[in-house]
């Protein structure tokens, strides 16, 4: 396999475990954020927080692979994601701390006081992941003050305040609702009663909120968030190295993709659609399409960011040579060629482990059950 055909894959593959990170990790931390808010007593929450327990673990897997998968294939985004963002990413990890203490240590006593304190703490490892990676998004639509020198190596001319910028807060907003909504949609299937219904009600509003923030969010990248484009560069299947090509900045570019491959504008309709379908279904009987319907909208925000960058990942605001695109930011031919044959050896045993354990674990979360199996159960 040529080594051009190689990077595209590798972009796809990257792409699809971010995706599944935020289909399956997404709900729960979506949960996190209602939990507060659609449990009103004790007995409420723990249902809330048993929808969730047999698999956030499982879940997180995603995001850990999705991390090392960008260390093993593009090691110089990693290097420079790690210098810009990484102090937004110790809040993230710090922030992730709260799970696993918060989903074993909450019922270890019988005391309101303590068990609201946990509630909170899961509230937020399921609120602030999902906003600053929309932030850390944000910023990358919008370039990051990063540049190589002549060895490659990588400086960053920012600050973590520069970061929380307005539009960056806007598309952390995008996340943290769409997850919320996500999220209130999972509740909604696996619960009855009036948990259900508030989660109902949760629904239509993060869903509402969600799909308002995007089309805001892309009317800005139309008309105001400069964007870039390679208007010279190396040959596709040569040795990685970004300072070998020529970027432009201007507002709008960001959609260049749309007119070039008309078939991509399928991603921003998805992911309107399936929030549009989520609010509607939301009072419905009809929970699986509901929940379904979040899933399609998380997807299309996800791959409309995608698209539209293709084939920057990490666009430099200083230094337009730096920019990290998907044909000069990848490890070697060989070492992708590797990781290949262990992704199509061991992603279906994941998909075929992951889907039975979903399916072991169908039904519904009721008192009932928690009342018979209150040694077992979160």
């Amino acid at each position: 396999m040529d080594y051009a055909t190689l990077k595209v894959i590798w972009w796809v593959l990257i792409g699809t475990l971010m995706i599944g990170f935020a289909l399956t990790d997404g709900f729960d931390m979506g949960a996190c954020i209602l939990l507060p808010f659609i449990g009103k007593s004790d007995e409420e929450r723990r249902i809330i927080v048993n929808t969730v327990g047999a698999t956030w673990e499982g879940n997180q897997v995603w995001f850990v692979t999705a991390g090392g998968a960008m260390f093993a294939a593009w090691p110089l985004v990693y290097a420079a994601s790690f210098s810009g963002f990484y102090f937004a990413m110790l809040l993230v990890l710090f922030s992730l701390f709260f799970r696993p203490v918060g989903f074993d240590y909450r019922g270890k006593r019988d005391n309101p006081r303590w068990r609201t304190a946990w509630d909170w703490g899961l509230f937020i490892g399921g609120f602030v992941p999902p906003l600053v990676i929309g932030i850390a998004f944000g910023n990358l639509l919008q370039g990051v003050p990063f540049s190589f020198d002549t060895d490659l190596r990588v400086t960053y001319h920012g600050s973590f305040f520069g970061l929380l910028n307005p539009f960056a807060l806007l598309c952390g907003l995008v996340s943290m609702s769409m997850l919320a909504a996500h999220g209130a949609a999972f509740v909604k299937m696996k619960t009855d009663g009036i948990v259900a219904r508030r989660a109902s009600v949760a629904l239509r509003v993060a869903s509402l909120v969600a799909v308002a923030l995007f089309l805001i969010a892309g009317v800005l990248v139309a008309t105001m968030i400069g964007g870039y484009q390679i208007v010279d560069a190396a040959p596709l299947d040569t040795v990685a190295n970004p300072l070998l090509k020529t970027v432009l900045g201007a507002p709008g570019l960001w959609l260049t993709n749309y007119s070039t491959y008309p078939w991509m504008i399928a991603a921003p309709l998805v992911g309107v659609l399936g929030g549009v379908l989520a609010l509607l279904l939301a009072g419905s009987r009809f929970e699986k399409t509901a929940f379904i319907s979040s899933g399609l909208m998380v997807v299309g925000v996800i791959l409309t960011a995608g698209f539209s960058m293709f084939p920057f990942i990490m666009p430099s605001s200083l230094d337009g040579r730096s920019s990290l695109t998907v044909w000069d930011s990848t490890s070697s031919q060989m070492t992708l060629q590797i990781m290949l044959v262990a992704v199509i050896i061991f992603l279906p045993i994941i998909l075929l482990y992951t889907a039975w354990v979903y399916r072991v674990m169908r039904g519904k979360v009721t008192a009932a059950a928690l009342a018979e199996n209150s040694h077992s159960m979160y």
